[in-house]
C-alpha cells in the first residue's frame, strides 16, 4: 500500500526545547492512523508543521509523493490536506448551511465573487444540502451555529473539512468534550469514511483510538517511540510506562 503522507526527520525547536525530535512516520493511503502520546509529547507541534502553521527546522513532508514542506497552509489545502481542530473554528453567527456553503465556495473559487453567479450559487447550495442530508444535520440547516450543541459543532466541523474533498484528513481530538453517546456517533461517522479518505487521528480517548486506528504511532518527549497495531500498542511496556508510569494495561 502506498503512503499518502510521508514525514522524514522532522524537527522543531523552541529555544532549548525540542518539540519534535527527528520524527519520521507514514500514513498509508486509505488507513486511519492514530497519533497518541501524553500531554506535552509534541503532538500539536507536529500537526501544526504538517498543516504549514509552523515551519520545521529540519526534515521533509510529502503528501501523495509531492514535497509540501515549505508550502503555505492554503497550498496544502489545494493539494488535498484537510483539518479539524480540538476547539471548533466555526462562524457562530452564520447558519449551519451558510458555514457549509462558504466551505464549498472556498474549494471552488477562492473569492466571494462566485456568489454573484446564479448558477454557481445553485450548485453550491445543492451540494450543501446534499452533504447535510447525508450527515443527518439537515434539520439544523437554518440554525445559527451558536445555537448548536458541542457535539453538533464537532459534527459540522467534520462536514466542512470533508467539503474540501481532502485526500488526507488531520483530526485534532475530535472526541474532545463529547459525551459517551456523541463519541460513539463520531466513531461511527469516522468509521463510515474508512477507505474514502485517509486520516491521521490525534486523540486522548483510547477507546476511540483502539476502535478506529489501523495503526498507531506513539510520540513521547518529541520522539517517535513506536508504531504498531492496537494490540501491539496495548502490550508494549514502554507505552504503558509513558502513559501510566507502570505496568497497568491500557484499556
Amino acid at each position: 500500500m502506498t503512503a499518502i503522507l510521508t514525514v522524514t526527520g522532522l524537527c522543531k525547536r523552541f529555544g532549548g526545547l525540542t518539540a519534535t525530535d527527528n520524527v519520521s512516520l507514514e500514513v498509508k493511503t486509505g488507513e486511519i492512523h492514530a497519533l497518541i502520546g501524553p500531554n506535552g509529547a509534541g503532538k500539536s507541534t507536529l500537526i501544526n508543521q504538517l498543516c504549514g502553521e509552523l515551519a520545521p527546522d529540519a526534515g521533509r513532508i510529502e503528501l501523495g509523493g509531492r514535497e509540501i514542506t515549505h508550502d503555505s497552509p492554503e497550498d496544502r489545502v489545494h493539494q488535498g490536506l484537510g483539518r479539524t481542530f480540538q476547539i471548533t473554528s466555526l462562524l457562530e453567527d452564520f447558519t449551519v448551511r451558510q458555514n457549509l456553503g462558504l466551505a464549498i465556495q472556498a474549494r471552488a473559487g477562492g473569492n466571494l465573487r462566485i456568489w454573484d453567479r446564479v448558477g454557481a450559487r445553485r450548485s453550491i447550495w445543492a451540494e450543501a444540502d446534499r452533504r447535510l442530508g447525508e450527515s443527518g444535520l439537515a434539520a439544523r440547516a437554518g440554525t445559527p451555529v451558536a445555537d448548536l450543541s458541542h457535539g453538533e459543532k464537532k459534527q459540522l466541523e467534520l462536514i466542512l473539512a470533508l467539503a474540501g474533498e481532502p485526500r488526507l484528513l488531520l483530526l485534532d481530538e475530535p472526541m474532545a468534550g463529547l459525551g459517551h453517546v456523541e463519541s460513539q456517533q463520531m466513531i461511527a461517522g469516522l468509521n463510515g469514511l474508512r477507505g474514502h479518505v485517509s486520516m491521521l487521528l490525534v486523540e486522548h480517548d483510547m477507546d476511540a483510538v483502539f476502535a478506529l486506528a489501523d495503526r498507531i504511532s506513539v510520540l513521547v518527549y518529541g520522539q517517535l517511540l513506536m508504531t504498531g497495531t492496537a494490540e501491539e500498542i496495548r502490550r508494549d511496556a514502554r507505552v504503558r510506562e509513558a502513559y501510566l508510569g507502570g505496568e497497568e494495561e491500557l484499556c
